[in-house]
Formats: C-alpha cells, structure tokens, sequence
C-alpha cells in the first residue's frame, strides 16, 4: 500500500522547488485563471515558515502591503506555481521566523543578508 502511494506522489514532486529557505526574500509566480484567460501574478515577501515533507510541503511568505502585514500560504508542489524566485538570500538562526509579525515599518523586513554578512565577515 504505501509502495503505491509513494509511486503515484513521486510524480507530482516539483523538481528544483527546494532551491529556497526560511529568511529568504522570494517572489512566487502563481498561475491565475480567470473566465476562460490565464494570468501570471506574484507575490512578494519574506518566507518565515516552511512545513510539512513530500507532497504536503507548504511555505508561508509575507510581506507589508500599505502598511498591513500579508501572508499567504502556498504548496510547495502545486502546478499553480509557475515559479519561485530568490530575491534575496538570507542567514537565518531558526526554523520560522514568526517574530516578524510583531514588528513595524522597516523593521518588519530586516533579517541578516548572506551578501551583506559575507562582505563584512571578509574585512
């Protein structure tokens, strides 16, 4: 039983969906339909939660939108992803970084850069 469960979920697997980790600034590229049309909208943020394995695997990103904090929860392994782009690569100490939520203004986006960490860690 489990041999035919873990067949049929190896097929749905994204390739190249793992390239990302929590702290990173992302853009997700989603597939929208609408009517009888097809559109491509992103969304922008920070990921501050990753869960789940396999096939269940789900991201939280979020970001500040007028002033109001956004999240949106996304399959890993969805075909309605189009893409995931890594804006910004970051140094994070945890598994999720639900701290975010309590702060305000600019502070709600700062989290350790690897560029900016290796360039000072180099001097």
């Amino acid at each position: 039983m489990n041999a035919v469960i873990n067949e049929i979920t190896e097929e749905q697997l994204q390739p190249g969906r793992e390239k990302f980790k929590v702290g990173d600034g992302v853009r997700v590229h989603t597939r929208v339909k609408e009517g009888n049309k097809e559109r491509i909208q992103v969304f922008a943020g920070i990921v501050i939660a990753r869960k789940g394995s396999g096939i269940h695997e789900t991201f939280t990103v979020r970001r500040i939108s007028f002033g109001e904090g956004v999240e949106r929860v996304f399959p890993v392994h969805s075909p309605s992803i189009d893409k995931v782009e890594v804006d910004r690569e970051s140094i994070t100490m945890r598994a999720r970084m639900y701290y975010l939520r309590d702060r305000i203004g600019k502070a709600a986006n700062k989290v350790k850069e690897k560029r900016i960490f290796e360039a000072s860690k180099h001097k």
